[in-house]
């Protein structure tokens, strides 16, 4: 029975999203916590966690790319795309590489151009 309890313990915890921490985090580095539709990186990213539209597309999710001004959707958005591109982050919690995902796309924890941004998000979502 014990060994059955902590499976399926450590079986929950593998498959742990990231805390609302890391939410509020990435909502202050990309718009200092504004809602609505912000329009960000040259007009190219839009609405609070400034999502692009080949980002929305990659996401999976169904509805217009305007909805990603909503930060409920936006939210919905980029927990799709960090599944699908860092599952292994994702189930970690590891709140660093998945903001470093969502700045520079599926590669992006490997981009020396993210890891500022990933440091930053990380220290914000303690």
């Amino acid at each position: 029975m014990k060994r059955a309890l902590l499976l399926l313990a450590l079986c929950a915890t593998a498959h742990a999203a990231p805390r609302d921490s890391f939410w509020r985090a990435i909502h202050l580095v990309e718009t200092s916590g504004r809602t609505g539709p912000i329009l960000g990186d040259g007009g190219a990213a839009l609405g609070p966690l400034q999502i692009h539209k080949s980002y929305h597309t990659d996401s999976r999710v169904a509805g217009d790319y305007s909805r990603v001004s909503e930060l409920d959707y936006s939210k919905r958005v980029a927990t799709a795309y960090l599944k699908r591109y860092a599952p292994v982050a994702w189930a970690a919690g590891d709140v660093e590489t998945l903001a470093r995902v969502h700045n520079g796309g599926p590669r992006g924890h490997l981009k020396q151009a993210t890891k500022s941004y990933g440091a930053r998000v990380k220290a914000l979502s303690k």
